[in-house]
């Protein structure tokens, strides 16, 4: 990391990237970096403050929701709500959109998704956990409350999208047309400072990500493509290697730095995969491609696809551009 590059804030950098006719953007993503402040802080004393384990109820999705999940969808929504730089809010935490009917948000010209807590069975264990944040344009009108227009929109609208790790270090990673770029938390300054300037995933990788339980659940071309990772020998460093950490966010970050590929496809019982579209697979597709990477549903670009409602789930396929060409050979 060069000097002249760690003295760069985050608050800097987006007031330069977003000087021309953007004034909202580098308000609204200093309020998210806020929030991962105070993640990051809470996370570090989940197991002090009586925060780890099951909440005891399940959310929209069915999924068992985790005391954190519950406390940073919390913070997320308060943080932004306060803000006033967002019209309205989606969360894996909550059925319907949350709109901040309220005269600064309303006169926002965004709204924002997120997956408040990625990988949070991991918080028990002391492993990595994320964020996931992307920011669309409203295609409502300005001065009235957000629609569901606003957060129905294919990722290829996206203005920016990202995403928090939590681990050795707590990292805020986005994107925009312009490139990706990484910023590290400096606890003692309490700011985050431009560590990883523009990003670029490796054209090959080591890994692919893969949860190989379902091996026998899954299509034909896609144990093809498991068995050729295991068994490649034109990559210098032989076989692939399977590394899958259950944290979508760190798997992701592993391989935007690394090189690599992650999938979680439809399986038996699982048609459309696991993985939300709207506020999981779209950022991170949009982020990848940013970087020079690849993202697909199996069949087709995951930025072109209009979802038909918030919570909608779709099969993912994402990493370094030569590996996902390899996949969809095997696929086809």
């Amino acid at each position: 990391m060069a000097k002249e590059e760690g003295n760069i804030s985050l608050g800097d950098f987006t007031r330069r990237q977003f000087r021309d006719g953007n004034s909202g953007l580098p308000a609204l993503i200093q309020d998210i970096g806020g929030v991962a402040k105070r993640i990051a802080d809470e996370a570090g004393r989940a197991a002090l403050d009586g925060k780890l384990g099951a909440e005891g109820r399940v959310n929209v999705q069915g999924e068992e929701v985790q005391k954190m999940d519950q406390y940073a969808n919390e913070i997320f929504i308060n943080a932004l709500r306060t803000g006033g730089h967002c019209a309205g809010l989606v969360s894996e935490e909550t059925e319907q959109a949350v709109i901040f009917n309220d005269e600064a948000n309303n006169n926002s010209g965004y709204v924002v998704l997120i997956d408040p807590i990625d990988g949070s069975e991991n918080i028990d264990l002391n492993m990595s956990i994320g964020s996931i944040f992307s920011v669309y344009p409203r295609v409502s009108g300005r001065g009235k409350p957000a629609k569901p227009e606003d957060f129905l929109q294919p990722g290829a609208n996206l203005v920016v999208a990202g995403y928090i790790i939590y681990s050795t270090s707590t990292m805020l990673v986005y994107a925009t047309g312009a490139g990706v770029n990484g910023f590290t938390l400096d606890r003692s300054a309490n700011d985050f400072f431009l560590t990883h300037p523009q990003i670029r995933i490796p054209p090959r990788g080591r890994y692919y990500s893969f949860d190989n339980s379902y091996y026998n659940r899954v299509d034909p071309g896609l144990k093809r493509y498991v068995d050729f990772c295991m068994s490649v020998k034109d990559n210098k460093n032989g076989p692939y290697s399977n590394r899958y950490y259950g944290c979508l966010v760190a798997d992701m970050h592993r391989n935007l730095l690394k090189g690599g590929i992650y999938f979680y496809s439809q399986v038996e019982g699982k048609p459309n995969g696991k993985l939300r579209l709207c506020y999981e697979c779209n950022p991170m597709a949009f982020i990848a491609e940013a970087a020079g990477g690849a993202a697909t549903n199996g069949k087709k670009r995951i930025l072109e696809l209009s979802p038909a409602h918030i919570h909608q789930r779709s099969p993912f396929f994402v990493g370094s551009r030569e590996m996902m060409e390899e996949l969809m050979d095997a696929l086809a």
